[in-house]
């Protein structure tokens, strides 16, 4: 994992007003803390916090995505804005000019949700197109080739993509009816195409039109479908495919046999779901007690964080979870040398501890190519 991965941010609503709903608040303030050695944090320097800071004084963000050492965010009327290491063209400026500030990606207001990912960043617009920039090792970007793209291009002439993860050098994403696209590296089956080729160009996983939530970890995947199935592919070297043992898979396997799955978020080498009663399940690497079960030992199937049936939302990322309870109150475990839980210190936490005293915390997102934890507080 690369240096600069351990970062955070959140963000928090302003005092404009405000409309939860599927899409979160229209008007939020973006906040970030932990490791920043390269401006990822957005707070215009390279020092480090272990408690949530503001980026900026505007209260008008939509998403945030965090990656190893960038970051993007898309702005309430549909701008996209990205900083920190820009080595490959990342942050999507026609450069590789590091930013420790947000900088505007051109000068288009379509944007809907963007992705940032491991040494690269994609976005979805308004429209349905996909757009993806950054380093183009194995095909990283979807153009057919392995070219670095410093700007925004179009990955196809589709109009129907509905969602984008990203793990290292590969990409899945959704379409409105239900596939599920892959392409880039491909050295572990993470691509679920019965193979290790590497695919340069988005192809289809299966042929079924069933698929909901996806989620990259860093080198396998993690998938829900809308009969509330729960699926895994790629390297299981920890056991992060559930399956009760170590064995990579090069297409998709169902974890267990329920169907109460809700939701899912993929780490490093671990995975965290939620499932429809409101229990949390973690599994895969252990080491630095992400998966919340208040000890540091691997397990390769499914284990219950505690008795709780109060969970929402569960994300974070490498080797940091965070998760948000129904009462809107925001919780974190795993590693902390960096202060990327958010609770002050850079304590191991190995059980969930709550962050901060706020009852408002609204989403939870993930990455797995960095230490990040992000989402959306309203009141």
């Amino acid at each position: 994992m690369p240096i600069g991965s351990d970062k955070g941010s959140f963000i928090k609503p302003g005092f404009l007003p405000l409309t939860v709903g599927p899409a979160g608040p229209t008007a939020a303030q973006a906040w970030a803390w932990g490791l920043n050695d390269l401006g990822s944090l957005g707070l215009g320097d390279t020092a480090a916090r272990s408690s949530p800071v503001q980026i900026g004084t505007e209260a008008n963000w939509s998403s945030l995505s965090n990656a190893a050492s960038n970051s993007l965010g898309v702005k309430t009327e549909g701008s996209l804005y990205a900083w920190g290491r820009n080595q490959y063209g990342q942050l999507g400026q026609g450069n590789t000019t590091n930013y420790s500030s947000p900088v505007q990606v051109g000068a288009l207001t379509d944007w809907l949700k963007a992705t940032a990912s491991y040494d690269g960043g994609g976005a979805i617009k308004t429209d349905g197109t996909l757009w993806m920039w950054g380093r183009g090792t194995y095909g990283a970007t979807a153009q057919g080739n392995t070219t670095d793209y410093s700007s925004p291009v179009q990955v196809g002439a589709l109009t129907t993509w509905a969602t984008l993860s990203s793990g290292y050098f590969y990409s899945l994403a959704t379409t409105t009816d239900g596939k599920l696209y892959a392409w880039g590296y491909n050295g572990y089956g993470q691509l679920g195409q019965g193979n290790p080729t590497a695919y340069s160009s988005p192809v289809q996983v299966g042929a079924l039109t069933t698929w909901a939530k996806v989620s990259c970890g860093r080198a396998f995947v993690i998938a829900t479908k809308t009969d509330g199935t729960l699926w895994a592919w790629g390297r299981s070297n920890r056991g992060q495919l559930g399956q009760g043992n170590t064995t990579t898979h090069y297409s998709p396997v169902q974890v267990g046999a329920l169907t109460n799955w809700l939701s899912v978020s993929a780490g490093k080498y671990y995975s965290k779901a939620v499932k429809t009663d409101g229990t949390i399940w973690c599994w895969g690497f252990n080491n630095q007690g992400q998966l919340g079960q208040g000890n540091t030992s691997n397990t390769s199937s499914p284990v219950q964080v505690g008795a709780l049936t109060t969970w929402l939302q569960v994300g974070g990322a490498y080797n940091s979870t965070s998760a948000i309870k129904t009462d809107g109150i925001l919780w974190g475990w795993g590693a902390n040398n960096s202060g990327q839980l958010g609770d002050g210190s850079v304590t191991l936490r190995n059980s969930p501890v709550q962050i901060g005293s706020l009852t408002t915390w609204y989403e939870v997102s993930d990455t797995c190519t960095g230490l990040s934890v992000f989402g959306t507080i309203v009141q």
